[in-house]
């Protein structure tokens, strides 16, 4: 299993919790509460982009060599309904690896209705 518990500053700042990230795959979640919320009170687009970016990249690490740093070259986010107060799951999981660049897929579910799905391209940064 890879070590989940070295994540961004930013990403502590927000409250993640990293559940698992093993084998191409991880599960992440975020108890959304006000400082979460945009003007409209719904999880404010970036707070879900942040999710799925940070599960993604700890998808792809999981399924790398220690010393290579997956980089987000390419992110589609889309937003199927706002996010509400409460717990936001978050699951990703590798779809392709090439040699410099690998594709992921993600989705975030609240009391298990889809949120978001996202699809991103990463390259592999090699030490």
């Amino acid at each position: 299993m890879t070590d989940t518990t070295s994540s961004a500053g930013f990403v502590d700042h927000l409250g993640v919790q990293v559940h698992d990230a093993e084998e191409g795959r991880a599960r992440m979640s975020l108890d959304a509460a006000e400082q979460h919320l945009n003007p409209a009170g719904s999880v404010h687009g970036g707070v879900l982009a942040t999710l799925v970016d940070t599960a993604m990249g700890q998808a792809v690490r999981s399924a790398t060599g220690e010393d290579d740093v997956p980089a987000t070259s390419q992110l589609t986010v889309t937003y199927l309904r706002p996010g509400t107060p409460g717990r936001l799951e978050v699951t990703a999981s590798l779809r392709k690896r090439g040699e410099h660049l690998s594709v992921c897929e993600a989705d975030v579910e609240q009391d298990g209705r889809s949120l978001v799905h996202a699809v991103a391209t990463f390259a592999v940064l090699h030490d």
